[in-house]
């Protein structure tokens, strides 16, 4: 092919084909920290390799999920604060692979970006690698897309993409395991994880603090850092509990806060009724409350009210399940029971 005079390449489109490279050098060994038995993570094919014999697993059934972090990212942006959400797009897609007994295999992510900044895309793949580490799922690959005149400078967009597998006699919930009088378990949130930013981002816009202004409910921080909290992973101290088949059933509370997520894994006829003075709501959610005006209601839909996860179980498991939650370092305790509908 000859050289065309005044020719365009796709770098005068706005597409840098090498900083595409170099951040796929730069993320190589942040994948590659993230291995286990069943993945050799190996960035730059077309698709990715699992072996859920060399996991340990005998007759699996595979389970995908996918999710994204929501407006939580505008906060990330506008703030330089690059570093954590990745952790929130693992959180999100693992965390619902628990609700039904699966343990996290491997993971992609995507990217999605105007310009393509190397050194922001790199802090975020890190914060997908920690929460894969902490996850204990392998990250296997990704895409980055760079869109030109797609996204305002500076903005990005995240998607996550996770598949496990449970043995197909441990599939959660077990539905007809379950009954009146079973105790609904919470397991405390580290915040709003990833759900409700977009009320979140108006309440502060109303009480006119900057992000860097000292937040009113954390001493020491700034509004910024305790609203960007990671979402929590609750794979090591759940999975276990699960599949000594102690819990008939879990929700992960996301979008849709305690009242809508609980009753997808509860059996048809059966209702959780939640306790609602049996915890007590930290100072964020207070304050998120009081200063926008919210209603009890409209907190309970919206978000998780420091519970990150429910679990079913018979009442006489409560207190060792709840033993052994704790010795795994969450918070946990009884918060309602499931009636007859």
């Amino acid at each position: 092919m000859s050289d065309r005079p005044n020719g365009l390449t796709y770098a005068d489109a706005g597409v840098d084909i090498d900083a595409g490279e170099a951040l796929v050098d730069a993320i190589k060994p942040l994948a590659k920290a993230t291995r286990r038995p069943g993945a050799e993570p190996s960035l730059g094919g077309f698709g990715a390799l699992f072996d859920p014999r060399a996991a340990g697993f005998v007759d699996p059934l595979l389970v995908t999920t996918t999710d994204g972090v929501g407006t939580k990212l505008k906060i990330a942006i506008e703030t330089g604060r690059h570093d954590h959400v990745g952790i929130d797009l693992v959180a999100m897609c693992v965390n619902d692979l628990l609700a039904q007994g699966a343990e996290p295999l491997m993971f992609l992510d995507y990217f999605a970006t105007g310009k393509l900044d190397v050194e922001i895309a790199r802090r975020v793949v890190a914060g997908i690698a920690e929460g894969c580490k902490r996850a204990d799922c392998a990250l296997v690959g990704g895409e980055t897309a760079e869109m030109p005149g797609m996204y305002a400078p500076g903005e990005y967009d995240l998607a996550g993409f996770s598949v496990g597998a449970v043995e197909r006699g441990q599939v959660l919930p077990r539905l007809d395991e379950q009954k009146p009088g079973d105790v609904i378990i919470g397991v405390g949130s580290s915040g709003p994880h990833s759900n409700g930013y977009s009320l979140i981002r108006k309440i502060v816009e109303r009480s006119g603090l900057g992000w860097e202004a000292e937040a009113p409910f954390a001493v020491g921080q700034t509004l910024a850092e305790a609203l960007m909290e990671p979402t929590r992973i609750y794979i090591r101290s759940i999975l276990p509990l699960m599949k000594s088949g102690r819990v008939s059933g879990g929700a992960h509370i996301t979008g849709g806060g305690l009242i809508e997520n609980p009753q997808r894994g509860v059996a048809e006829g059966l209702v959780p009724a939640f306790d609602w003075d049996s915890w007590s709501l930290s100072p964020l959610f207070d304050w998120l409350a009081e200063q926008g005006g919210v209603s009890d209601h409209e907190m309970h839909r919206t978000f998780n009210c420091g519970i990150g996860f429910v679990l079913y179980a018979d009442e006489s498991q409560a207190d060792s399940i709840i033993a052994d939650l704790t010795a795994a370092g969450e918070t946990a305790f009884v918060c309602g029971t499931l009636q007859a509908a």
